[in-house]
């Protein structure tokens, strides 16, 4: 059983509950915790453990990585229902979703590239001026082709001119009307638990979809967690902040709110969270140095 206290709620019955990898890498030990809570949460249960693959970004994905997904979850001794869900697969409903934030006026696409969008920033800091961030640590995008014309949007539109689909974080702001929380049975960085308010303003106008990717993590990952029904989204405390931006989306497009459970992460011998690009502490690796499975598990945190 899982030591992250995922049983803590008593009340749910049945949950479903997901793994969403992407395929962009080789998984890591801190990627098996998460997998392995989510399947023992299901187990526990009697509800269902998905897999998905967020294979959004059709330029970094690899049917390699995705194959290697399947080889350590299942050497780890997990299942899982088919067919899986592949976000290459629903491009027409992630549009169909972002089309609906056009309508309603929350969206507006944004020319600066990112050198451009840093020229302007370093502008305004050497000025004196204080740039938010974002949790993450990213500068706010500047935002100033919000207030373009719909005429000059098209035509640059029309043009080829690159940009990104951006929320108008103060528009939707303004009209909200009320605040918006979510469910937390798990906790955050700073140990937030409970009924947790959401600050979706934190993160500023956030991209939803690129011109060549039709979705962004945000709106792919919000809108597949309501198609999939699933009930409890059991994932590393690294994103509990983007959970207000998720609970924001639900509201803006009518998609039901599920409960959230962040668990602490694995790290290294120096406190870092682990990291794709470390191929040492990968599944396929260690198995490879002959560690078995109740050495990635005790590595994990985890009981058998």
């Amino acid at each position: 059983m899982p030591t992250d206290n995922t049983t803590a709620n008593p009340a749910i019955k049945a949950p479903i509950v997901r793994f969403a990898p992407s395929p962009n890498g080789l998984l890591h030990v801190g990627h098996a915790r998460s997998a392995l809570l989510n399947w023992h949460f299901a187990k526990a249960h009697g509800g269902r453990f998905l897999l998905r693959i967020e294979d959004i970004d059709i330029t970094r994905a690899r049917p390699e990585f995705e194959a290697a997904i399947f080889e350590d979850l299942g050497w780890l001794g997990l299942d899982w229902p088919a067919p899986v869900r592949r976000q290459s697969e629903h491009f027409a409903e992630y549009e169909a979703a972002l089309g609906e934030l056009r309508k309603l006026g929350l969206i507006y696409p944004a020319f600066l590239s990112r050198a451009e969008t840093t020229a302007r920033i370093s502008e305004i800091e050497a000025t004196g001026r204080v740039w938010p961030r974002d949790p993450d640590g990213a500068p706010h995008y500047p935002g100033e082709d919000r207030n373009l014309s719909a005429s000059e949007r098209a035509q640059r539109i029309a043009a080829g001119a690159p940009h990104a689909w951006r929320l108008d974080m103060q528009a939707v702001l303004d009209g909200l009307g009320s605040d918006l929380s979510w469910s937390e049975y798990g906790s955050g960085p700073s140990g937030e638990t409970g009924d947790i308010r959401a600050g979706p303003g934190a993160w500023g106008d956030v991209i939803l979809a690129r011109r060549d990717v039709p979705a962004s993590y945000h709106l792919a990952v919000t809108l597949d967690d309501a198609i999939q029904n699933i009930t409890d989204v059991i994932r590393g405390e690294d994103l509990f902040a983007a959970t207000s931006v998720h609970r924001l989306l639900q509201h803006l497009l009518g998609l039901p709110a599920p409960r959230y459970h962040h668990h602490g992460l694995v790290r290294d011998g120096t406190g870092r969270k682990l990291s794709k690009s470390d191929g040492s502490t990968s599944i396929a690796s260690l198995r490879q140095q002959g560690a078995s499975r109740e050495d990635i598990l005790a590595q994990a945190g985890m009981t058998v």
